[in-house]
């Protein structure tokens, strides 16, 4: 890294000395660009930490969470009653009281779970979606997605200038910050991987993995329905990887010999 730098500074100082004026001028802003990115690449674990807590903090702050005593908090406390932490990350569940489809983990292991989803699943079914959502957290797919996000425009720059301090964000920054977790698209690839590492997860939990069948065959069955499909499509990027990846979990539930639960009603 170190070496690099020095070879981009080396490239600006050439240019400067080339052509004076305009080069210089160039020059100056190609040297504030090569220290963001050095900075930006340098940015701590902790550093990271106090940013996604932050993100949490005001994600929190800016949608109607409900209380402990709500039979929605109630009912998920009941589900996920033991589950504390996944891979050394502490994990901590709440319930927004919104209309959307959606459910999320954060890098910190914040699980937010929006009520519209507790609605359309029943108790299975939504113990597979946290699972597959903890598999992105454990497999440090949403780490990465959250510093990609962190490096970007204004905030990068926001960063850069303080040397990574956190709490450095705006208010609208923090906010685009809170939509890219609660949106955050993934690879096929780390799908699959949040997919297996979720079952793995739930079984080493004592939990059913055929949730998470459950659940995409339940998610899936909204392809019609517009108004509940972004969870769907934000899960679901390619349909015929959606029947594999059905059919994959399909052979690992039977093979590990577990009972497909019967369906019920999702509780309201």
């Amino acid at each position: 890294m170190k070496q690099r730098f020095l070879q981009i500074l080396l490239i600006i100082a050439c240019c400067a000395c080339a052509t004076p004026g305009f080069a210089q001028f160039k020059a100056g802003k190609l040297l504030k660009s090569a220290k963001q990115a050095a900075q930006a690449f340098t940015l701590t674990d902790a550093q990271m930490a106090e940013y996604v807590k932050e993100s949490v903090d005001w994600m929190d702050k800016n949608n109607p969470v409900l209380p402990d005593d709500d039979p929605y908090t109630q009912r998920l406390n009941r589900l996920v009653e033991g589950i504390t932490e996944a891979d050394g990350i502490p994990l901590n569940f709440k319930v927004y009281n919104v209309v959307d489809i959606n459910a999320f983990a954060c890098p910190d292991g914040s699980v937010r779970v929006f009520a519209a989803l507790m609605d359309l699943l029943d108790d299975d079914e939504l113990l597979g979606v946290i699972g597959h959502e903890i598999g992105h957290v454990m497999k440090r797919h949403s780490k990465n997605a959250f510093k990609n996000q962190l490096l970007t425009g204004a905030m990068k720059d926001a960063i850069a200038s303080t040397g990574g301090k956190a709490a450095a964000l705006t208010e609208s920054q923090l906010g685009d910050l809170g939509t890219a977790l609660i949106q955050a698209k993934y690879s096929q690839k780390q799908e699959n991987e949040a997919d297996d590492c979720g079952y793995d997860f739930l079984v080493s939990n004592g939990k059913n993995p055929w949730g998470i069948v459950m659940s995409f065959e339940k998610l899936q069955s909204l392809e019609g329905d517009a108004q509940k499909a972004s969870y769907m499509q934000k899960m679901f990027s390619s349909h015929p990887e959606t029947k594999a990846r059905i059919e994959h979990m399909t052979k690992r539930c039977q093979q590990d010999g577990f009972e497909r639960p019967a369906k019920k009603e999702a509780e309201k």
